[in-house]
């Protein structure tokens, strides 16, 4: 069967908006501003993806002005201190990169956003050069897809790959992402494998199967 699953090259934005590892503080400032960004990649060379500044890196100048090192006991403030006197992307900056690949699925970055706690990724290729962003808006593109739609692709992809050589007994409804699914199919161990690839299909909310084995 082929694979529905949805990838990130699907929903990611292609043109990015990126500073150099030698942009000043203002400079960065003014880009997150101007493009209505909350963070930028950080490129070196001719586009290689080395960190990531974000609005948090740069609003560490306000957060820790006039702050002494002494004041502080945790790790994480310390690392903070330093970034408030920082003049460059090169000491703003979050390294290394939280990436993810083209063609990752859509459940596999947001994954990653949720392990990592981060809203957006960098899209990369495999020489680690910047492809893309994908942000949490765009993995929730999927589910924009019409009922009608999805019923479609379940029935294309999924069902009549499992009656190649008849005409399927299994019906597809699908209402506001929850796809039902009620017939017989030619074997009823195959239930799971069922679940399993229509839950793959981008837009799926939820699956009710309704399904037994072979009538005769």
């Amino acid at each position: 069967m082929h694979d529905t699953q949805h990838t990130v090259s699907d929903v990611m934005t292609r043109t990015v908006v990126a500073v150099s590892r030698d942009a000043p503080y203002k400079e960065i400032a003014k880009t997150l501003s101007e493009w209505k960004v909350s963070a930028v990649p950080v490129l070196a060379g001719e586009g290689r993806v080395i960190g990531v500044v974000s609005e948090a890196d740069l609003l560490s100048k306000e957060e820790y002005k006039g702050r002494e090192q002494a004041d502080l006991t945790r790790p994480e403030q310390l690392a903070d201190l330093a970034k408030a006197s920082a003049r460059t992307a090169q000491d703003l900056m979050s390294t290394p990169a939280i990436t993810v690949h083209a063609d990752a699925t859509v459940a596999e970055a947001a994954r990653i956003m949720a392990r990592k706690g981060v809203k957006r990724l960098p899209v990369v290729d495999a020489e680690g050069m910047l492809a893309g962003i994908v942000s949490r808006a765009d993995l929730l593109k999927v589910y924009l897809r019409s009922d009608e739609d999805i019923a479609r692709e379940v029935r294309n992809e999924v069902v009549a790959r499992l009656f190649t050589h008849r005409r399927p007994t299994v019906d597809v409804q699908v209402d506001e992402g929850v796809v039902t699914l009620s017939g017989h199919l030619p074997d009823e161990t195959m239930v799971p494998l069922v679940a399993r690839l229509v839950r793959a299909v981008g837009g799926v909310v939820n699956v009710d199967l309704r399904l037994d084995g072979p009538t005769s």
